[in-house]
């Protein structure tokens, strides 16, 4: 069965692990290519779009893939509807391996885009610790607050005018993020519900500091059958 890996997380590279030198199988991992230096899985790996679900559906039958797996942030909207209707056109099964997502907390301010995080957290305090990646930033822009922005690679303008660029990735631990918030002054936190243990040790720190914290809630996702972890996708696999 040859499997194809739609990933960039840490289940995606989990799952290429358990998956690759099976007996019975062959993994191909598909990355974006937005990260410049990507932590890479075991196996083969393709890096670069398809151009599109119809696109996708071609390269899943030129390539002869038996199953895909939407192993993707849980934020990477476009890439999953893309890859459920590819998947539908192309006849192959498709599963969608996506870590639950935090459960709420006290002082959590919950949105449904940056657009409303920044005015929301504009309201809160004075030092933003921006968490959201490096795209989507330019709907902070035209805030007059300070913000300490952290993301893996250099973000793009527009950006606000007060700002602190931190380049960086997990995992991050209770600790060194209390250092952060309290070296920074920072009084909000604003971030994504992306789950998972990576990059919860912040979300830690600001309940323990009772700094406020705006979380942006997970896109739809595409109507597709969900599990939680790479055991699960195992079974799911199994013939």
């Amino acid at each position: 069965m040859k499997v194809l890996v739609l990933g960039g997380t840490g289940e995606a590279r989990a799952l290429a692990s358990a998956l690759h030198g099976r007996p019975g199988f062959a993994v191909v991992s598909s990355l974006a290519g937005r990260v410049r230096d990507p932590r890479l899985p075991v196996g083969e790996v393709r890096v670069g779009g398809f151009g599109g679900p119809d696109k996708l559906a071609e390269w899943l039958a030129g390539a002869g893939i038996d199953a895909v797996v939407d192993a993707t942030h849980p934020f990477a909207a476009r890439i999953s509807a893309s890859a459920a209707e590819a998947a539908g056109k192309a006849g192959v099964p498709l599963l969608m391996l996506r870590r639950p997502g935090w459960p709420a907390r006290p002082g959590w301010h919950w949105v449904s885009d940056l657009a409303e995080a920044a005015a929301v957290a504009d309201g809160l305090g004075e030092r933003i610790f921006l968490t959201t990646g490096r795209q989507g930033l330019s709907a902070f822009a035209d805030s007059a607050r300070w913000f300490l922005i952290r993301c893996v690679d250099p973000p793009e303008e527009p950006l606000p005018a007060k700002r602190l660029v931190l380049l960086d990735r997990g995992p991050y631990t209770v600790d060194t993020e209390l250092a952060l918030l309290r070296g920074h002054g920072v009084d909000v936190l604003v971030t994504k519900d992306s789950g998972g243990p990576l990059t919860v040790a912040k979300v830690d720190a600001a309940q323990e500091m009772g700094v406020p914290v705006v979380v942006v809630r997970r896109p739809p996702a595409p109507d597709v059958p969900v599990v939680g972890a790479v055991d699960e996708v195992l079974d799911w696999l199994a013939p």
